[in-house]
């Protein structure tokens, strides 16, 4: 089954509720201006309750590199995203995995933008929204996904329960993500819209 990143996580209760459906990975927002931003007390908290094998990420955008080294010193993130023009060199400075977020437009090579990320988990391939760093809950044409990137591609932007059967059966990705999309407000899930959006993934491999 294709994998699936819950993000933008500001409760416990939401973290826990993302694991009880299912969801592979949780996303944590370091990223003041976003209206699900955390602190690192937060992180702690939604971290420490969270089962086994439920994979903590990290979401950046062109941190200073010493904030994100003080939110790895405190908190044991298993993956970091980063979501603005981070360099290739920045990215691996901290010693943990990475995914690198793109968002796409037509005229972007995506294949040549992977090729400055080799060291990269994989692509995350968001909407492009003008001025806005992700999270903004639209959709992009997906005709422009190259069918042969060299690296996993991680599906976000504008997925809902309604659409994340079809979006998995045409891109094929390795992942999944979703925020607003499975938000009953902003920063807030809904354990509906969650059991809904899993059962959309679980449709796609039938």
């Amino acid at each position: 089954m294709t994998r699936v990143k819950i993000c933008g996580i500001t409760r416990v209760e939401d973290g826990l509720v993302c694991a009880q459906y299912g969801a592979d990975a949780i996303g944590l927002v370091f990223y003041a201006p976003s209206p699900r931003h955390v602190s690192v007390e937060q992180a702690r908290a939604i971290m420490a309750a969270l089962p086994p094998f439920i994979t903590t990420v990290g979401l950046f955008v062109d941190a200073a590199p010493t904030e994100v080294s003080a939110v790895l010193t405190s908190l044991p993130l298993d993956l970091l995203q980063f979501h603005g023009n981070e360099s290739s060199e920045y990215c691996q400075g901290f010693g943990r995995p990475y995914l690198k977020a793109v968002r796409v437009k037509p005229g972007l090579d995506l294949v040549q933008y992977a090729a400055q990320y080799t060291q990269a988990k994989g692509l995350l391939l968001d909407a492009h929204v003008e001025g806005v760093a992700g999270g903004t809950g639209q959709s992009f044409d997906w005709s422009l996904i190259p069918a042969r990137l060299p690296m996993p591609v991680v599906l976000s932007g504008g997925l809902l329960p309604a659409n994340v059967t079809e979006a998995i059966k045409r891109v094929q990705p390795a992942a999944v993500d979703v925020s607003s999309g499975v938000e009953a407000n902003k920063g807030i899930k809904d354990a509906a819209k969650i059991a809904a959006f899993m059962q959309g993934v679980r449709n796609a491999s039938l």
